[in-house]
């Protein structure tokens, strides 16, 4: 977060990646994310985060053209081959990521880290994500 702390939204997600991997549930992490300013750097800092817990750094693969849940999902079937994955996200961010992959033809799943409690700010702020899910869609398949 700007300022420092951690976003728990971020770390729930960073704790589910590792519960997963720990558990032989998944062999390779694709950490994507936004990296248009110089000081912020998502995938850097999902890597970093999760080395720090016990994934080796050869096990995760940075994607830092992950601008939208979109791009995301794109570029792991285009860049890092991938056709059959899962997203790792809240319920609410997966319920749109799953909708993106099924339209690109993908078989993916989400598995849900915890959230947390009602967050007004974000309710408003996905129903927007949603509307413009389904436009990207739209702009992306025709």
């Amino acid at each position: 977060m700007y300022g420092g702390g951690i976003n728990a939204y971020f770390k729930y997600r960073i704790d589910a990646a590792f519960f997963l991997f720990r558990h032989n549930k998944i062999r390779y992490i694709i950490v994507s994310g936004d990296n248009r300013e110089k000081n912020y750097n998502e995938p850097k800092m999902m890597k970093k985060e999760l080395i720090k817990k016990g994934i080796p750094s050869h096990f995760i693969y940075e994607d830092f053209y992950g601008i939208s849940t979109l791009h995301s999902i794109a570029r792991a079937h285009k860049i890092f081959h991938q056709k059959k994955f899962t997203i790792i996200s809240q319920k609410f961010h997966n319920e749109r990521a799953i909708f993106i992959g099924n339209c690109l033809g993908l078989d993916v799943i989400g598995f849900n880290a915890k959230n947390l409690t009602f967050d007004s700010k974000i309710q408003f702020r996905e129903v927007f994500a949603r509307i413009k899910a389904l436009w990207d869609i739209l702009c992306f398949l025709y």
